[in-house]
């Protein structure tokens, strides 16, 4: 088992953010990289951002832990692309942290910047404090959001939660912002507050929300009463204005005016 451990130096302008992509467990097997942060347009060896410690060895991805300890809440992009193995962060996260993940586990001990998880398709991601927009969703203009693997928040959720999404599992604790869902393709979202607008444009998957689904859209169709965990729910079909086959089920709802 390898442990990594990057500790954030104390930096002049903290609020600069630092693109760090190649923090990833996959990269820390090859002895011989040198790892690469950018600040701005300024290329940064990474031992001028982090105090990097290194120990014991590793045969796979699967066997790297990374640890990072420190203000890390302006440090985007950390677990890109990652393939396997464990990153604890202790503190808070920047944005676009776990984007494009296939597999393995990100744990985030504070709060998350924007689009957590963005377009994943595998893997584990948890956060202990809330995440700002678009977790799970795609970029901009993209059509697909996560299509695997898993987002669970312990906290709030921003606005526009499993944008596009196409697959995989999200569940937020607290509450979500304007539009979770929206254009949601296929997987699940649970909601266990409150939300407003939710699933839009929803064309498959299913949405379960606890608490209260505020400006409930008129293109849905109540189903009626059913139960969900002994909870009483109202089942929605839609959404009809695209032929939806999506489900919806709330605890409470009211509807847009």
């Amino acid at each position: 088992m390898m442990k990594v451990i990057l500790e954030v130096k104390e930096r002049h302008k903290p609020t600069l953010p630092i693109e760090a992509e190649c923090i990833t467990p996959k990269n820390f097997l090859d002895p011989e990289r040198v790892f690469h942060v950018w600040k701005g347009n300024k290329e940064l060896d990474i031992t001028e951002v982090f105090h990097v410690r290194k120990d014991g060895n590793a045969k796979s991805a699967d066997q790297v832990e990374i640890i990072i300890r420190g203000d890390s809440s302006n440090i985007k992009r950390v677990g890109e692309y990652m393939d396997g193995g464990r990153i604890l962060i202790e503190g808070s996260i920047g944005m676009h942290c776990g984007n494009f993940m296939s597999a393995g586990t990100i744990e985030i001990k504070g709060d998350a910047d924007s689009w957590l998880g963005r377009e994943m398709h595998g893997g584990t991601i948890l956060c202990h404090g809330n995440v700002e927009d678009y977790a799970g969703s795609g970029y901009r203009g993209e059509k697909k959001g996560m299509t695997g693997g898993r987002i669970e928040i312990m906290g709030n959720a921003g606005d526009f939660a499993a944008e596009t999404m196409a697959g995989g599992e999200m569940i937020i604790h607290g509450n979500a912002g304007d539009m979770p869902g929206i254009d949601i393709k296929d997987g699940s979202l649970t909601i266990m507050g409150d939300c407003s607008r939710p699933c839009g444009n929803m064309s498959g998957g299913k949405c379960w929300i606890f608490g209260t689904a505020y400006d409930m859209l008129p293109t849905f169709r109540n189903e009626g009463q059913t139960s969900v965990d002994s909870v009483p729910v109202t089942r929605f079909s839609g959404d009809y204005i695209s032929r939806g086959l999506g489900m919806v089920y709330t605890a409470n709802h009211k509807y847009m005016e």
